[in-house]
């Protein structure tokens, strides 16, 4: 076993405050599960309901349109003494990237768990996370009045999740087929619920005995995996102590070798106190994060892990002391070494803030008007660059939109409401397309992109417009052709004249555009030159077709000036026009961008996948199983762009909400038919 119990673990010990991440699939019962801890704890007065909106959690306005957390919830309470923030994270993948910044910063996660089969796949993302960055985690089995099979037959069916062994540490009691108490099989004490309320202690019936003696065992053989002495004494039947139980269970938590799994109702507030105990007893403290995160030396460092615009309050850094200390007027740095004055520190329950003069080591508090200080971001007190801990791995945008202000007066407003926005989510990306010259907003998703226009309007009080982005078509030519482009204006003194011969010629996809020259005996002056190849790129950006002309070449060949009325930019709008009626010439043909996809899919929506790239004019490349992820594949294919617009919609519709995918552009290909002919009469009903 890699250390003690005491090795970076509280067990009891160490009362420094912790951070703990509520995780797990949509659904799931996170926000029940902080209401009923905070109600357990007398954090609040009552237990509140999501469905109701009376929770503390969920209470932004967009949150309780849709009935889901679309953002994180932050509340802290005291449990015997130790103080605890727990950090609810969303649970849908649209907005999972909310925890990207928390997960390296908490000293814990709980994974919230149905007992259900088809959440699965979804279970499977947020281990992965965790295990990727050894975060120590428990599996809370939630709904246990609600299962429909064998607590043993469900963890079977949880287990291809994770990559480490789950480790049942308390089996149900059941009556008339409901969850009516538990068995703990560290302590070897059973327990009856009680709604709301602390379970009961009772004696464990008679006909449960038997399957307790089983589970105990086959739990005490997972943890002898990582303890030889312990592997000793089961071999020699010799009964460990109970010390040495929970002790193995803490260092092997801490360690990310098992998953130690308890059960119970958010609810009813059942489960809780045996979980809030385990949290005491079994999960690391600050030290171990720490640690685990390189921080050194005895300086203040901060992590922070969100960033809020508040109403009235201005910005707001949710962070986590990781060493030292830090109090309200401290002057912090960050990546670039620019100093920062902290103006307010403040603890987070729900939506209200409660200030503060100081936070020390393992807190986790919100900082005040910290502008420029991004989420993920290391801070110290020492002057200069901080080395930065933590490396955010955002997920890739897979849905995009164009948008635009309801009114024009509004865009300067628009910009800064959305960039506020992008620094409260990095997952949300606004861009200036130059192909297609519109602003386009990108994200995770529908929904995710839906409660970014509700913050707009709600908070901002921004009206923003929305529509499909235009996909970036390109022209090209078929044919050669040589034209003469002559520009010729007399309007009293000195006139203008230019005139020039080109060569027009395709060139293979791919190319882009080429300009040269052959002229010799000075029938354009050199001077001119540049300005014919200037006025032939004044053309590029709308072709024949309305569209960016690339792949062809033209190449000058002859013209003629005048001593006196010739000049560059004469000869610039005779470049030009020789273009402007040489390229219809040449058979102009629609350009569409084609991108190269790889989508990530449990294995058995495999086959649905392949149906929808063929469905969408893809080309399947062939599929593999995904490095890392048992039961899951990756499916290659070339698509159109205009197809891949709302595919993640179809993906997330056939894998249960978790399949996604990465694009790039790969190239351009012909687009003819009925298909160019749409294009072609929507672009000319815009240009008309």
């Amino acid at each position: 076993m890699g250390q003690s119990a005491n090795s970076g673990t509280n067990n009891g010990a160490e009362t420094r405050p912790r951070c703990i991440a509520l995780v797990g699939p949509y659904l799931s019962g996170k926000t029940t599960l902080l209401e009923a801890i905070l109600a357990r704890t007398g954090a609040i007065g009552r237990q509140g309901r999501v469905d109701d909106g009376t929770s503390l959690g969920d209470a932004s306005p967009e949150a309780r349109a849709h009935g889901m957390s679309v953002e994180l919830n932050v509340a802290s309470c005291k449990f015997l003494d130790d103080e605890y923030t727990f950090i609810d994270c969303p649970g849908s993948i649209e907005f999972q990237a909310e925890q990207v910044a928390v997960l390296p910063a908490v000293d814990a996660a709980i994974v919230v768990c149905e007992p259900d089969d088809k959440k699965i796949p979804a279970l499977q993302l947020i281990l992965k996370q965790l295990e990727e960055q050894n975060i120590p985690r428990f599996l809370f089995l939630n709904k246990i009045d609600k299962a429909e099979s064998r607590v043993r037959d469900i963890l079977e069916t949880l287990q291809p999740a994770s990559a480490k062994p789950l480790v049942l540490r308390q089996i149900p009691i059941w009556e008339n087929e409901i969850a009516t108490g538990f068995i703990d099989l560290a302590l070897e004490r059973a327990f009856v619920y009680r709604e709301h309320a602390e379970s009961e202690v009772i004696s464990a019936p008679n006909q449960l005995k038997e399957r307790l003696e089983e589970a105990r065992f086959t739990m005490l053989e997972k943890l002898a995996d990582y303890d030889d002495d312990l592997m000793e004494q089961l071999l020699e039947d010799i009964e460990p102590p109970r010390d040495k139980v929970f002790e193995d269970l803490s260092a092997e938590l801490n360690t990310g070798e098992i998953v130690p799994v308890l059960l119970g109702s958010a609810e009813n507030g059942n489960g809780i106190l045996r979980l809030l105990k385990a949290l005491r007893h079994e999960a690391p403290g600050i030290a171990s994060t720490a640690e685990r995160l390189g921080v050194s030396g005895g300086d203040t460092v901060i992590q922070i892990v969100k960033t809020f615009h508040t109403t009235h309050g201005g910005q707001l850094s949710l962070s986590r002391v990781l060493g030292g200390s830090v109090s309200d007027g401290d002057t912090v740095f960050g990546a670039d070494g620019q100093g920062n004055r902290i103006a307010g520190l403040f603890s987070l329950m729900g939506q209200d803030p409660e200030k503060r003069q100081a936070a020390g080591t393992g807190a986790t508090v919100a900082l005040g008007r910290l502008d420029g200080i991004a989420t993920g971001e290391t801070l110290r007190t020492v002057k200069g660059a901080s080395e930065q801990l933590v490396s955010l791995n955002i997920p890739a945008p897979v849905f995009a939109q164009a948008i635009s202000a309801g009114e024009r007066k509004d865009e300067v407003k628009l910009s800064t409401a959305i960039n506020k926005i992008v620094e409260e989510d990095p997952s949300i990306s606004l861009e200036h397309s130059q192909d297609t010259n519109e602003m386009v907003l990108r994200g995770q998703g529908e929904m995710h992109l839906r409660v970014a226009l509700e913050r707009l309007a709600g908070k901002y009080g921004v009206s923003a417009t929305t529509r499909r982005s235009k996909v970036a078509y390109k022209e090209t030519i078929r044919r050669s052709t040589t034209q003469q482009g002559r520009h010729k204006k007399q309007s009293g003194g000195h006139g203008q004249f230019g005139d020039v011969v080109v060569d027009i010629k395709p060139l293979p996809r791919g190319s882009g555009f080429e300009f040269s020259d052959t002229i010799t005996g000075g029938v354009v002056p050199k001077q001119y030159i540049p300005a014919v190849e200037r006025g032939i790129r004044d053309y590029l950006d709308s072709g024949p077709l309305g569209f960016p002309v690339v792949d062809f070449s033209v190449v000058l060949t002859d013209g003629s000036f005048h001593a006196v009325d010739s000049s560059e930019q004469a000869f610039r709008t005779a470049g030009r026009i020789s273009v402007s009626e040489g390229l219809p010439n040449c058979s102009p043909v629609l350009l569409e961008p084609i991108l190269a996809i790889e989508i990530h899919v449990p294995n058995d929506a495999t086959a649905k996948i392949n149906a929808i790239v063929a469905g969408r004019r893809g080309q399947l490349l062939g599929f593999d199983a995904r490095e890392g992820w048992p039961g899951w594949d990756s499916v290659q294919a070339h698509m159109p762009a205009s197809e891949v617009q709302n595919l993640i919609v179809e993906i997330r519709s056939a894998t249960a909400g978790v399949g996604s995918f990465v694009q790039s552009f790969d190239h351009l290909s012909e687009l003819t038919g009925k298909l160019a002919e749409q294009v072609l009469a929507d672009q000319s009903a815009e240009a008309a």
